[in-house]
């Protein structure tokens, strides 16, 4: 009988993938290595009412507590110390728990690996408390790890120069997003259907420049711009729709995790704005180039990285208020074309799960 190496994967919010950019990914390893090992992905049984044992063939463990946020640390260390039991290695997304890995090394030989994601500590949401406790977490999870890995070349670098040391850079995958027949009643129902817009979907931080981007459609109506996110979930994103969302060209719409309306919408988009300004390989960005859509993005390294500096880019809302100005349908067409090319060569997750099959 062979017995398959026994992976726990750590720190997401868990199995069906129903919250982001992690899950998303646990689903796609899980589904695409589940007879190469044996897993078992922690999950919050906060977020679910339902509790399967198992999923995609895969084992569940459920602990009540919140995946993300201050929780997201003790979180992360039950699930570490219910690893230490069984598991071969661990595959932990994200730095919140890696304080304790040094007390993982101490007391078993598992084997540890860490996907940083991006440099969260940078986040303005953050107080300096818990900038300094995620840079700190940063540097054990980056010395500890039998082996690091990076979403973006940007990232990898700066691991190389901040801690000296080499990682593994494996980007995110994209073509589970994928341009559904056309529904004009999906587009309908939000108003949509006659529309030539921009779109995005997003957290509303303020690392994705949403302040920005709106300001350069406040006087600009040759587009209207549509963005999803959740709007309601603080002060930042009450503050922009108060100020902006009665613009009549301008549509601020709720949370939408239904990937069919989600799809439908970016499919119908005549341009994707991307202000995301922290982090690695982004998945939304990622998931419109998979569409083909044509980037318009925050001009940052990580975006640069990721696109292969072959979108158009903006720095401030004069600069993006130029670039749609001077918006040219077949330079459109041509990046869109570019950008479904890349993602066909670099975001398919066959590649991405193959490249963590190989250092599991």
């Amino acid at each position: 009988m062979v017995h398959l190496k026994k992976v726990a994967i750590i720190g997401t919010v868990g199995l069906p993938a129903i919250y982001g950019g992690w899950e998303t990914l646990v689903n796609h390893l899980t589904q695409n290595l589940k007879t190469q090992f044996d897993f078992t992905v922690y999950c919050s049984s906060k977020k679910y009412s339902e509790r399967p044992k198992s999923f995609n063939g895969v084992h569940l463990d459920y602990i009540n507590l919140n995946a993300n946020g201050v929780q997201s640390i003790p979180y992360d260390l039950i699930a570490m110390l219910r690893a230490i039991k069984y598991a071969d290695t661990m595959l932990i997304l994200g730095i919140s728990g890696c304080i304790f890995l040094p007390i993982v090394k101490l007391v078993s030989n598992k084997k540890l690996i860490v996907n940083i994601d991006g440099l969260e500590w940078k986040r303005s949401k953050w107080s300096p408390f818990a900038k300094w406790f995620l840079k700190l977490s940063e540097g054990i999870a980056v010395r500890f790890a039998d082996v690091v890995v990076t979403d973006n070349k940007a990232i990898q670098d700066y691991v190389k120069c901040e801690y000296g040391r080499s990682s593994e850079m494996i980007a995110y995958g994209g073509d589970h997003a994928y341009r559904p027949t056309y529904d004009k009643n999906i587009l309908t129902q939000y108003g949509l259907d006659r529309l030539r817009y921009a779109f995005k979907v997003c957290r509303i931080e303020p690392e994705n420049n949403l302040d920005l981007i709106i300001k350069s459609f406040e006087f600009y109506s040759g587009l209207d711009l549509v963005i999803v996110g959740n709007w309601e979930n603080s002060s930042y994103g009450i503050k922009l729709r108060k100020k902006y969302g009665k613009i009549p060209h301008i549509h601020l719409l709720d949370p939408i995790y239904d990937h069919e309306i989600l799809n439908q919408m970016r499919s119908a988009c005549h341009v994707y704005i991307h202000g995301h300004s922290a982090g690695g390989t982004n998945p939304s960005l990622v998931e419109a180039m998979s569409l083909g859509l044509p980037i318009i993005a925050f001009d940052c390294i990580f975006n640069q990285e990721t696109t292969c500096g072959q979108g158009l880019f903006f720095n401030s809302s004069d600069e993006l208020r130029i670039l749609l100005n001077s918006l040219d349908d077949d330079l459109l067409a041509k990046i869109g074309i570019k950008m479904k090319q890349l993602a066909d060569q670099l975001y398919i997750w066959d590649k991405i799960s193959s490249a963590y099959a190989r250092i599991l």
